[in-house]
This record gives structure tokens, C-alpha cells and sequence, in this order.
């Protein structure tokens, strides 16, 4: 057998190794490749299972922010859906009230337009008026005319009945003395004469058959010349004495003692009899006393005593009263208890001041008092407030000054 040489097997033999080698190199190469690979897969996979981790995480987070966000998404829209309805709530009521102020235009533009008729017709209301005003300022100038000629015929005429009673009177003088000489030259059957008793007061004047109010003569017991009085014969039955009265301010009442001692003033008007015949007259027999009272708004009333006299001038005139009755207050606003004449000159009241120079007049005050018919006399509209006016206090009150008043007598037995 042919064998080959050993340096041919050597070769062979290296050739061998190197290839084991290189096998074994390649199966371990291969073995790092793969174990490389698994490492760098294991490690890849880690890092996507971090990243998708991360992703999740990232995923979970978008998606809380996206819930936030649709949340403020949603809440945005119904406020928006709220802010539409409100603007269109505002856009109606906006709408409601453009109509309502093209409705008061409307009405304006009527009012306007009345306005300037009414304008019209009060121009020409007025234009009449003026015109009326001038035709009624002649008229008032023409009545002026008349009226003072009325006046001064009235003058006259008061002027010519004043000495028409003035001749009544002297003639009624006359037929009372005839009378009185008739009388005394007639004889009685008992060989007596009987003579005609003089008139003591208004009630014998009414009981000798004189019915008519005016002035008359009298002849008061223990008065030495007669006196005239006016006689009121229609109140009440008639035949009253008038000793006060008052109707206009035309006469001064702010006198002293001796003025109101013998009287002041004119019976056909403003007067006072005088206290010394007051004296006189109820020293003759039992008078009552009746006060007429009216104030400014046309209301009359009146207070009467049953007993009525005064005292002499020594006991100050002082003033006796019994049983009131009448329409000007439940109480009496004379002192029933009595009390003495006072004037500006003379005081005799019972109060520290003097109640005559404070509220003016003649009067019996006692401590100034309820009452003073002797006042000063204010005219309607200055009546109120007034102390030192006309005064009846149980009738309108203590500051309230009375239009008219006339005190008045007669007998008891009348």
C-alpha cells in the first residue's frame, strides 16, 4: 500500500484544527451573536416596556387633561348657551321696550298736539277774560259813580229823617204836656184829679200802645231831666230799655268814669245809657236783663238774668245778678257773684293789674273776667286773637272780638 509521506499528514492535520477552531470560533461567535442579540432584545424590550410605560402614563395624563378639558369645554358651552338665552332674554325686553317708547312717543306727540290746542284755547280764554276784566272795570267804575251818588242822597235822607225824629220827638213833647194839662184840669167824682204817670221805662211806652222800635223819651224816678232811650219793641214781647249797644266801631267806648257815669254815644246807634241811669232805672222795681249777642259769621245768641241792678256810685256801680239762662254758653260770662265798675281812671277790680287800661272800656271786670261788651271793636278778619276785644267768652272763647251786641231791660212782672 502506498502510504503518504508524514509531512503530507502533518498538514492534514493542521488543516483539521484550523477548521475545529474555526468551527468552534463560528458556533461561539455564534453563540455571542445570539446571546448579544438576546441581551440587546432584552434590553430593547425593558426599554419599550419603560417607553410604553411612559406612554401609558403620558397616555393617562393626556387623557385626565382631555376629560379636563372637556369639562371646561362642556361648562364653557352652557354658559354660553346661558349667555344666549340672556341675550336673547335682554334682545325681547330691549324689543319690549322700543316698542313702549314708540307708544310714548306717540302719546307724547297727542299730549303735544292737545297741548297746543289747549294753549289756543286758554289764549283765547284769555284774550275774553281781558277783555271782560276792562268791560267789568268800567262797570265798576260807573257803579262807583252811583254808589257815592247813593251815598250822598242817603246822607241826605239820614239827614232829613234825623230831623223828622227830631220834630216826632219835640211833638210827641208837646202832646205829652198837653196831655198832662188836659189831665189836670179834669175833675174825678171823688173831687180827685188824675194825672198821667210819665214813662218811667220802654215797657210802660210799650203798655201805652207805642208797638214800634225807635226812640223814646223817659222819666226815670229821682232824675231830674228826662232821658232818651231806645226802646226795642219787637224781641221777645217788646218793651225793652236799651242801656248798650254796638253795631260798626263808629263810636269811641275807651272813656272814663265820668263819661260812663253819665253816658256817651247816640240811642239810634252806638251808645252807652250812662251807670247813673242804669242806677236809676232799676232802683224803681225788679228788672231783668237780656244780652243780644252776634258774631262774625252771622250766629246770634243771647244770656238773660232774671235779676238785674246796680249799686250807686258810692258802691262803685257795682253789679247784682240772679238766674241765667239763654243760648250763649251754659255758664254765665258776667260775675253772678257781683262786682264793681272799673274804666281806664277808675280801678276797682280785683286783679294786681289793671284790667281796664289792659283790655280797654268800662266794664264790670272782677279779675278781668270772662266777659267785656265795651271792648275795642275789630272788624271781620282781625276778630280773632283779640283780648282786648269785644268779649263773651262762653260763646267764642276769650280772644274772639264780637260783631254786634245790645243790652236791654224790662220788669220782671212785664
Amino acid at each position: 500500500m502506498y502510504q503518504e509521506p508524514f509531512g503530507h499528514h502533518n498538514q492534514m492535520e493542521e488543516f483539521q484544527i484550523e477548521n475545529y477552531i474555526v468551527e468552534n470560533m463560528k458556533s461561539e461567535m455564534a453563540q455571542i451573536q445570539q446571546n448579544a442579540v438576546q441581551n440587546h432584545t432584552a434590553t430593547m424590550l425593558e426599554i419599550g416596556t419603560s417607553l410604553l410605560s411612559q406612554t401609558a402614563e403620558q397616555t393617562r395624563k393626556l387623557t385626565d387633561v382631555e376629560t379636563q378639558v372637556l369639562n371646561q369645554t362642556s361648562r364653557l358651552e352652557i354658559q354660553l348657551l346661558e349667555n344666549s338665552l340672556s341675550t336673547y332674554k335682554l334682545e325681547k325686553q330691549l324689543l319690549q321696550q322700543t316698542n313702549e317708547i314708540l307708544k310714548i312717543h306717540e302719546k307724547n306727540s297727542l299730549l303735544e298736539h292737545k297741548i297746543f290746542e289747549m294753549e289756543g284755547k286758554h289764549k283765547e280764554e284769555l284774550d275774553a277774560l281781558k277783555e271782560e276784566k276792562e268791560n267789568l272795570q268800567g262797570l265798576v267804575t260807573r257803579q262807583t259813580y252811583i254808589i257815592r251818588e247813593l251815598e250822598r242822597q242817603l246822607n241826605r235822607a239820614t239827614t232829613n229823617n234825623s230831623v223828622l225824629q227830631k220834630q216826632q220827638l219835640e211833638l210827641m213833647d208837646t202832646v205829652h204836656s198837653l196831655v198832662n194839662l188836659c189831665t189836670k184840669e179834669v175833675l174825678l167824682k171823688g173831687g180827685k184829679k188824675e194825672e198821667e204817670k210819665p214813662f218811667r221805662d220802654c215797657a210802660d211806652v210799650y203798655q201805652a200802645g207805642f208797638n214800634k222800635s225807635g226812640i223814646y223819651t223817659i222819666y226815670i224816678n229821682n232824675m231830674p231831666e228826662p232821658k232818651k232811650v231806645f226802646c226795642n219793641m219787637d224781641l221777645n214781647g217788646g218793651g225793652w230799655t236799651v242801656i248798650q249797644h254796638r253795631e260798626d266801631g263808629s263810636l269811641d267806648f275807651q272813656r272814663g268814669w265820668k263819661e260812663y257815669k253819665m253816658g256817651f254815644g247816640n240811642p239810634s246807634g252806638e251808645y252807652w245809657l250812662g251807670n247813673e241811669f242804669i242806677f236809676a232805672i232799676t232802683s224803681q222795681r225788679q228788672y231783668t236783663l237780656r244780652i243780644e249777642l252776634l258774631d262774625w259769621e252771622g250766629n246770634r245768641a243771647y244770656s238773660q238774668y232774671d235779676r238785674f241792678h246796680i249799686g250807686n256810685e258810692k258802691q262803685n256801680y257795682r253789679l247784682y245778678l240772679k238766674g241765667h239762662t239763654g243760648t250763649a254758653g251754659k255758664q254765665s260770662s258776667l260775675i253772678l257773684h257781683g262786682a264793681d265798675f272799673s274804666t281806664k281812671d277808675a280801678d276797682n277790680d280785683n286783679c294786681m293789674c289793671k284790667c281796664a287800661l289792659m283790655l280797654t272800656g268800662g266794664w264790670w271786670f272782677d279779675a278781668c273776667g270772662p266777659s267785656n261788651l265795651n271792648g275795642m271793636f275789630y272788624t271781620a278778619g282781625q276778630n280773632l286773637g283779640k283780648l282786648n276785644g269785644i268779649k263773651w267768652h262762653y260763646f267764642k272763647g276769650p280772644s274772639y272780638s264780637l260783631r254786634s251786641t245790645t243790652m236791654m231791660i224790662r220788669p220782671l212782672d212785664f
